[in-house]
């Protein structure tokens, strides 16, 4: 299968390490992966903003960069939500719909897709997980606790996998850390007691490692613990996955 490797901005420009482990994880895994070089900005910012009318380029370039993929992954679920719900395309609809239909975020394509079974992964350290929202309640990645139904995590079930990590159990498993894009900037006050609270919940269950599959979660709450001074670190699960 050909796999396109779609990397959101703030990754690109912040946090290059988990593009690079996301790559060397599908290779690993037998996918042939190629990444276009003229991707950019999935429109995300503008659609959360109010200004989806403002996205129709970015929808464009979007088409054409990755319209020729199989399927097409993402270390991020916010992003990959975003083109799920919102990518159209007036005179390219037929090649928006492939992609809508055909994109991944990276835990959802490995057991879905993949569905892999064992992983050449060993990280022997006390990890805690955050169950990014848009992830949890968008692409329903793992079961919302105020649901009555099966309890299921693609990432904990992918983390299961990796040798010598041990899972801590949160107070609150699918509490939002109050990142929320633009939320973070409108009502930062709120934002940041939630990412407190958040952190406070992964410190006081002795998690060494914040791990999830939303970067911009994870940018948020390692502000906070970098404020704290805190030795606990943040990863994403590319990161822990890849990890031999």
């Amino acid at each position: 299968m050909k796999v396109g490797l779609f990397i959101p901005c703030y990754i690109d420009q912040f946090y290059p390490q988990v593009g690079i482990a996301t790559l060397q994880l599908l290779e690993k895994l037998g996918c042939e992966v190629g990444y276009p070089s003229g991707q950019t900005c999935c429109g995300q910012p503008m659609a959360n903003s109010g200004y989806e009318h403002l996205t129709d380029g970015c929808n464009r370039l979007f088409t054409d960069n990755f319209k020729s993929y199989d399927y097409i992954v993402a270390p991020s679920g916010s992003c990959v939500l975003h083109i799920k719900d919102h990518l159209h395309v007036a005179d390219n609809e037929t090649a928006a719909t492939h992609i809508r239909q055909n994109i991944y975020e990276l835990s959802e394509f490995l057991t879905d897709v993949l569905q892999v079974k064992s992983l050449r992964a060993r990280f022997p350290h006390k990890v805690g997980v955050h169950q990014s929202c848009h992830g949890q309640r968008g692409l329903h990645v793992s079961q919302m606790t105020e649901l009555v139904g099966p309890a299921f995590s693609k990432p904990l079930q992918l983390l299961n996998m990796v040798d010598g990590l041990e899972l801590i159990e949160l107070s609150r498993k699918d509490e939002c850390c109050g990142f929320g894009g633009t939320f973070c900037v409108f009502e930062e006050a709120v934002s940041v007691k939630m990412g407190k609270d958040r952190v406070a919940d992964h410190v006081h269950h002795g998690a060494e490692y914040i791990t999830g599959n939303d970067v911009s979660c994870l940018m948020h709450l390692e502000g906070i613990l970098r404020r704290q001074q805190s030795p606990v670190k943040v990863l994403h699960l590319a990161e822990i996955l890849n990890n031999e």
